[in-house]
């Protein structure tokens, strides 16, 4: 039960960054997944730590979600191994979340290269 919620909530996400990243535009997308990066924060830190993530998941609507999917999202975007995510890694795994966004990107990409 828990991972059909966490799909649902999943899918709630990747409909909404999309929109976001539409009506932002690529600027105003990353200021927004900055902020939303700064709210889940350990301050003292200035990452986000398993124990930041709990604190603060329903921020994001995941109150529903196990440790071990907190633990398992963490590992997902951690790419220099510290066990917390840095706003970089925060900020890509956020993209890399929302298959529709990639592939928006990925066309583009192709549109431009198409030209050279």
């Amino acid at each position: 039960m828990a991972s059909s919620k966490k799909n649902e909530q999943q899918q709630v996400f990747q409909d909404q960054l999309p929109l976001m990243a539409e009506k932002l535009g690529g600027e105003g997308l990353i200021g927004e997944l900055c902020k939303g990066f700064e709210l889940l924060i350990d301050n003292d830190k200035g990452v986000i730590t398993f124990d930041s993530l709990k604190k603060n998941a329903a921020i994001l609507g995941l109150q529903d979600l196990t440790d071990d999917d907190l633990r398992s999202m963490l590992r997902e975007g951690d790419c220099d191994g510290d066990g917390a995510l840095n706003q970089m890694e925060f900020c890509v795994l956020m993209f890399r979340l929302s298959p529709e966004l990639m592939d928006e990107a990925e066309f583009l990409l192709h549109q431009e290269l198409q030209f050279f």
